[in-house]
């Protein structure tokens, strides 16, 4: 069995339609029959335009929005089974990171109490001077000075506060990181650092993680294998070379076209 199986899963919602003289409802399928697998220590990256689906997906696999049907299956662990007291205490070995990592950090905490707090999830009884040596070692993990751990969010650049949500993710030693749009939020020149950083944090602690990006190129840089979500289904998947050298589906061939230094080559 792989590490993350995903099997015909379905995550659908009613939605209101029409008016208040004529009202109607309206079924979305936002996970319409997803199948995926996931190794220990893979890398793979969801891509698909806004609304395909992938931040739900991402949001059911981490039992943060119910699926109507299938199974999320982690480590051999059905997910989809399990009660909501069952899945937080599961929660410590799966992890988010999100698009816009300000939105995500407590402001009124400064980094050092929000990085010790998710490390306690994991170590209730760390404290003291082995706390803040755990700590210390997060922040040089994802390249920050220790020095700076009495700082709000707000002090910091986009860049940094998303090495910050990468450090808290890491900070309760998870089996499985989801990162949804990570770096879409920051300059070019900023995104090329968070994803070295996510890089050299794959091979050095050997992560399994889903890399969720619009942007194809983007997930060919950083994926092991690559799948390609449309209107709620997977179209397309396979070795990220291979599906970003030889696409299959037409849909991914227009993911392709529309990468701005693909299009001036032809």
């Amino acid at each position: 069995m792989a590490y993350l199986e995903i099997k015909n899963l379905h995550t659908h919602f009613s939605q209101k339609t029409g008016s208040v003289f004529s009202p109607g409802r309206h079924l979305v399928r936002a996970v319409d029959g997803v199948d995926l697998e996931l190794e220990k220590g893979e890398i793979l990256g969801l891509v698909g335009e806004s609304g395909c689906g992938k931040s739900t997906l991402s949001r059911t696999i981490m039992q943060l929005i119910p699926s109507t049907s299938g199974s999320v299956t982690l480590d051999g662990e059905n997910l989809s089974a399990l009660s909501a007291a069952e899945v937080r205490q599961r929660r410590l070995d799966f992890q988010m990171v999100f698009q816009d990592p300000y939105a995500s950090l407590n402001p009124r905490m400064t980094i050092f109490s929000t990085l010790a707090e998710a490390v306690r999830q994991r170590r209730p009884g760390l404290k003291g001077d082995a706390l803040f040596e755990r700590v210390e070692t997060l922040m040089a993990t994802v390249g920050l000075d220790a020095r700076v751990m009495r700082k709000y969010p707000h002090e910091f650049s986009g860049g940094q506060r998303q090495r910050i949500a990468i450090a808290r993710a890491l900070a309760p030693e998870p089996k499985l990181i989801i990162a949804d749009e990570p770096v879409s939020a920051l300059d070019v020149s900023i995104q090329s650092q968070i994803l070295n950083l996510i890089t050299s944090l794959q091979k050095e602690l050997g992560l399994t993680m889903i890399f969720i990006s619009h942007d194809l190129g983007v997930v060919h840089y950083i994926a092991d294998r690559i799948a390609v979500m449309y209107q709620g289904k997977i179209v397309e998947s396979g070795a990220a070379g291979a599906v970003f050298h030889e696409p299959q589906a037409d849909y991914t061939k227009r993911l392709l076209a529309s990468i701005p230094r693909l299009a001036a080559n032809h």
